[in-house]
This record gives structure tokens, sequence and C-alpha cells, in this order.
């Protein structure tokens, strides 16, 4: 009997016997497709095999521990949050705003890459001459590079077999198609099956593929949630385009560590490595301002000093406003509650707006006490010491908690200039016990909030 057409929804991938104006699984209005019946074809997906065993189960001491060989991409910040430089055979995701920096910090890998490898790069973006005139502009030789333009995967896969390239660089996943895929580019199916065969080719053939991913309206990776899970690394390209930083984390990274980051300078010569954040976002400090804090940050291994700011300006509106950037926003309500109840700070008559300078993110608690002392700084309108820095987290009751790698974030912001330190109590008697306590050097140890509040008076 002859099979009967269907409807795929082009956002969801929802499949329907019938036509609806509205997907009854995402909700969207005019995004179901109709397709016709497709005869079921082998593909890479199907073939995909990690340890060459073609389905056979293998017994657990016969196994053989690989020995990933690492390249390095000749950028250091890169090769940090990646774990020490691209792992052979792997597949790495990149992804990032529009005109963040992605074919740029592709392009100028391939130059390094190229000079004693073999690199492919394939865009279904540009034409060659753009990509010629991109690669002048970076100073890119390009002795083993080479250049294709095409969308289909067939056709890259089989460019890929008469070239056995050492590296594919794939720009971007979002205009691959295969011709075994009735659905059109950048729809759901297309995505996941272009992903698969080209991990298929890295996995059997030991060629690593970067691939470039767009984000949606939300920020997150364009596509399926899945493209995340197959691949072996994924890394975020996040900064402003009005701004010259540029920083990249791994969000997930099968051979490294995915809480480092790196920090990049786009300039009209390409990106250029920051190799001390901590001096770029410290260079335009204010003095003698309320409101503002210096705080230092574990990024993986790496401390980072930077600043936050509090602005709290009065305001008549019954519904004060509580604006972030950098800093989480459920994070900062609830520092200005334990402020306001336990030190009777009245933050709801005021807005407040919390800032952190060089579009760094932290995410861990021990950002809570800078953040303090700078709402507190901003509200009662009383500067802080310029050569004070802050870590320690704050717990509901206002208690200050330690934290981790009190040493190491101490011995950065000593090496930039700052001799104030304000750190939890059980950090001192920490660094105390072991020895470690520097010269020259003025120790603040706070048990809560309230001990907090003492800086101020003068």
């Amino acid at each position: 009997m002859k099979e009967k057409s269907f409807f795929v929804c082009s956002e969801c991938d929802y499949r329907s016997a019938k036509y609806y104006g509205k997907c009854p699984s995402c909700g969207e209005w005019g995004t179901l497709e109709e397709r016709a019946p497709v005869v079921k074809k082998t593909t890479g997906a199907d073939s995909l095999s990690r340890d060459g065993n073609a389905g056979g189960a293998v017994l657990y001491k016969d196994l053989e521990m690989p020995q990933y060989m690492r390249s390095r991409s000749g950028m250091n910040e890169l090769d940090r949050v990646l774990g020490g430089g691209i792992v052979e055979g792997s597949v790495l995701l990149i992804a990032g705003e529009p005109g963040i920096g992605k074919s740029t910090l592709l392009m100028q890998i391939s130059g390094v890459l190229g000079k004693d490898k073999k690199v492919l790069y394939v865009s279904g973006e540009e034409s060659g001459g753009q990509l010629k005139y991109r690669a002048e502009r970076l100073a890119i030789g390009g002795e083993n590079l080479y250049i294709m333009t095409e969308t289909s995967v067939e056709e890259i896969l089989g460019e890929c077999e008469r070239l056995k390239p050492d590296y594919v660089i794939i720009d971007s996943v979002q205009t691959m198609y295969c011709e075994t895929v009735s659905s059109s580019p950048g729809s759901v199916t297309q995505v996941k099956e272009s992903a698969m065969r080209f991990i298929a080719l890295a996995k059997n053939d030991g060629i690593s593929v970067l691939i470039v991913g767009h984000v949606n309206k939300e920020g997150s990776i364009a596509g399926p949630k899945v493209l995340e899970h197959m691949v072996d690394a994924v890394i975020n390209f996040e900064g402003e385009r009005q701004q010259t930083y540029r920083v990249i984390r791994a969000s997930k990274n099968r051979y490294g560590a995915t809480n480092e980051i790196g920090v990049f300078e786009m300039t009209d010569k390409g990106l250029f490595q920051v190799d001390n954040p901590s001096e770029v976002f410290l260079a335009d400090r204010p003095k003698g301002v309320s409101g503002n804090c210096a705080l230092c940050l574990m990024e993986g291994t790496r401390p980072l000093v930077s600043e936050i700011q509090a602005l709290c300006a009065p305001t008549v509106y019954p519904s004060p406003k509580r604006t972030t950037d950098g800093v989480d926003y459920n994070r900062m309500c609830l520092m200005l509650a334990v402020l306001e109840k336990r030190l009777g700070l009245r933050f709801s008559t005021h807005d407040v707006y919390v800032n952190v300078i060089g579009g760094i993110r932290p995410d861990e608690p021990a950002a809570d006490l800078a953040m303090a002392l700078a709402m507190i700084s901003g509200i009662k309108d009383i500067p802080l010491d310029d050569d004070l820095v802050a870590f320690g987290e704050i717990g509901l009751a206002g208690e200050c908690r330690g934290v981790d790698a009190p040493a190491m974030r101490i011995k950065e912001a000593v090496k930039i200039g700052f001799c104030k330190i304000v750190l939890p109590q059980k950090n001192y008697l920490q660094l105390k016990k072991n020895g470690e306590l520097m010269a020259d050097v003025t120790y603040i140890p706070v048990k809560s909030i309230f001990d907090a509040m003492k800086i101020f008076v003068k």
C-alpha cells in the first residue's frame, strides 16, 4: 500500500497525519509543512561507532585506554578553555550571537593549524572571495588551508574522503542539509542529521571537526537540544558587539573542565588574547565614588579581579525598579532582602541598579560580600577605599561564609595593587593557620554583615 504524506513542524519536529494551523506541540502558527514519505537509508548516524565495533560488545578488560592527542590552536586563552588544546577526533560546537566573532576566531585558528596540518574550511554563508578577503585582513597564509563553499553534507563528506584533512570547520551547521531528509536547511531534522554525519566523520576517521552554531532570540543554541548532547564540547562566545572584549567559556567539555574562561579583544586585525584580564577590567575604575567595590572571582583555576557597581536612586513610585547586568537577578533580590531585614536599610524606597564591569558574569556565591558592600556604599553614599577588595558568601541570616581558594584570590588582588582584603573570618583563620598571610596587607575578617558595616565607620 502506498504511504501517505505527513506534516512536520519546522520548529519542534512534531509529526501529524493531518494539517493544523497551530502546532499542538510547540504552539507556533503556520509551521506544519507537508512532507512526502522517505525511504529509510543508511546514514552516518546509523554507522556511527566510536571504537570501531559495529554494535558488538567488548569485554571491559579488553578495552584500551585511548591516548588522545591535543593540538594547540595558537591561542592560549582558547586552549585553556578546551583543557589544553583541540583533541584529535573530537567535535567542537562554537555558539554565539551574530557578529560576535565566531568566523574570525575560526579563520585565525585555521591559519595556525594550517601551518603543519591540512584544514578544510567549509562555509555555507560566504563566498570564496569573502573568505579570501577576511583571510588577507587577518594575515592568514593558508599553506594547507582549503576553502569550500558548499551546503550539501554529501558533497562535503565526499571532499573529505578525497582530501583526507586533519581538521574540518563547518560554518554553520544551520546552513547544511542532507539529501536523504526532505525538510529545509535549518530545521530540527536537518540540523540533527547533519550533525550526526559530521560526528560519524570525526569518530570513524579521527578528524577533528569544529562546528559553528547559531543562537535563537533567547540566546540558546538554535536547533534541537540533542545537538549539544551529541558533540564533545560546547563553547559559548559571549560579549557585546559594541564592546571590544569577548569572553569564551565551555558549557560542556568531555576532555577538560567547564569552569575555565578565555578573554579576547576584538580589533580590526582580528582577535587578540588578553593575558591579564584583571588589569583590563580595572583600567577605567573611578576613584572616590560610592557604590563601587572590587571583587575577586575564580573562573576555573584562574583568579579574576573585577568591579561591581550598585546605584541606589530614591523613587516616588510604590514599586521600585531592580535591574542587573552580569549578576543573577534573583541573587541580587536575595541580598537586598537580607540587608533590609538584618541591617534595617530602606532599599524599598530606592531603585537599585547593579552592574559588573568587563562583561564577566559571576555565578559563584563569593561575589555576595562585594555586592552587599557596594549596595551599602550606594545607599549610604559613603565611598569604599580604592585599595579594598572583597569576597565571601552571604547567608540568609546575614552570616559570612568561607569560599574556596582564598590564597589565590588574595595573591591576584595584591599583584594588581590592592592592600585591604575583606574576607570571611573562616578563610582568615585558615590562612593564618597555614602561614599564608602576606606582609604589607591589611586583612579585614568579617563574621557577618554586621561586621561589614564597621568598614563604613571612619
